[in-house]
């Protein structure tokens, strides 16, 4: 993305929407000379890091109970239109350099994330707009091919699902389908078949903040067993068609050195809790764990990568939290094999590729994920395709947030054509006895 001869920004302009939950975030249009202008909504998270970069609220509590975004609105309209107005569209790491100076703090606090973000995406979605491309293409040229395999929430607990499981997330992973228009087939009848198991059992249907259903359940083996009987019940086969991958979220069950993994039993030390996760390995086909110790807890952390690295994708997500730092540190130190990637952890588009990178490089996975508090905006399909990660996350079957991802990514495979390319199992190369069962 040279700056040679290129349309330049003329105008930048912010407002305040609403994302899945009814909260407000904001959206951000960037018009340039050539008449082309590019427009992203920013998402917002619900179980978040604490060095995560900052999301810029009101908090005036008289509007929308202090989380309004009029502030973060505010600096997009003003300062922030002002330091990039007149520069080359399709110079993403100059605009975001200049955006990173312009806050001048570590994580974003002065303007705000949010604010950085959305102008930062609508620069990517402009540049590519001004030179007819695809968003994919434009960001990541002819290499840019590989669909994702999708992780889909299809069981929601924690944060995202009052009332239910600790663990805040059981995946569904679609590893045996041959296109990703099949893996998304798969999922959305295993994701039906499950509602008929919970209505069979009495339980509501209802869903969470990312569109799985959120069943009152205690053990974890009480949902991978209902998972399982919906694979079974839509015809596919567990850990050929279909493994699981799950979400902890251990930082929101974490307190004083001890996991508190199921209400109402004793909490567990970082050992006990690596106890439990290898016992899942034996039962189920879970291919990835991701958040499964605590952020701040990278002595268990350690203790996990060694005992289970070589048998499963462990993601750090609070760990690493999309920054090149937190990332290389996990690499120096083994911790982990794998990154969740979330555009508004870190606040820019070149710090979100600069972290894929870093991991490619250190054979480490990379995971595009959307949040709990999401949009309309399918940018994180496009930037899974672009960066060639192989992996994405972006919820369950259901509610319009999560399936215009899924929508876009069918796209972007029909455009790719022939040169598509869907890696299946091949991609968890740490899961070596589901990858041989998925492939045989």
């Amino acid at each position: 993305m040279s700056a040679s001869n290129d349309a330049v920004i003329v105008d930048v302009h912010a407002r305040e929407i609403l994302d899945s939950r009814g909260n407000p975030t904001l959206t951000v249009r960037l018009a340039t000379s050539h008449g082309a202008a590019g427009e992203a909504a920013v998402p917002s998270g619900a179980s978040t890091g604490v060095n995560e970069a900052v999301e810029l609220r009101d908090g005036d509590s008289k509007r929308y109970g202090g989380k309004g975004v009029l502030h973060a609105v505010a600096n997009v309209n003003g300062p922030i239109r002002d330091a990039v107005k007149g520069m080359a569209v399709s110079d993403q790491r100059a605009l975001d350099d200049r955006l990173i100076a312009l806050d001048g703090t570590l994580n974003k606090s002065k303007l705000g994330a949010n604010a950085l973000l959305g102008v930062s995406l609508a620069a990517a979605h402009a540049g590519a707009n001004a030179r007819d491309q695809q968003l994919y293409q434009y960001l990541g040229g002819n290499d840019a091919v590989t669909l994702p395999v999708p992780m889909m929430n299809v069981i929601n607990g924690g944060k995202h699902a009052e009332g239910a499981l600790q663990f805040q997330e059981v995946m569904i992973v679609p590893l045996g389908a041959p296109t990703l228009r099949e893996a998304v087939r798969y999922g959305a009848e295993v994701f039906h078949q499950l509602g008929k198991l919970l209505k069979k059992k009495g339980y509501a249907t209802t869903v969470g903040d990312e569109g799985g259903y959120a069943p009152p359940l205690r053990h974890l083996d009480e949902a991978l067993g209902l998972l399982s009987d919906a694979v079974t019940a839509a015809g596919y086969t567990l850990g050929k068609d279909i493994a699981f991958a799950l979400d902890p979220a251990a930082s929101e069950f974490h307190e004083d050195g001890r996991y508190l993994a199921v209400v109402g039993e004793s909490p567990l030390d970082a050992s006990g809790m690596i106890d439990l996760y290898e016992r899942l390995l034996h039962t189920y086909p879970v291919v990835s764990i991701e958040d499964g110790l605590a952020e701040d807890d990278w002595r268990g952390w350690s203790e996990l990568t060694a005992r289970l690295g070589d048998k499963v994708q462990l993601v750090g997500d609070d760990l690493f939290v999309t920054n090149v730092s937190f990332l290389q540190r996990g690499i120096d130190e083994h911790v982990a094999n794998a990154i969740l990637v979330k555009v508004n952890q870190i606040g820019t588009l070149s710090e979100t590729i600069d972290a894929v990178r870093l991991a490619q490089r250190n054979a480490y996975n990379a995971v595009i994920s959307h949040r709990s508090g999401e949009t309309g905006d399918t940018t994180i399909a496009d930037i899974a395709v672009a960066l060639n990660a192989g992996q994405i996350k972006t919820g369950s079957l259901s509610r319009s947030d999560r399936v215009e991802k899924y929508n876009r990514l069918m796209a972007i495979e029909e455009k790719l054509g022939a040169a598509a390319k869907y890696p299946g199992a091949g991609v968890f190369r740490a899961c070596s006895s589901v990858v041989r069962a998925a492939g045989s």
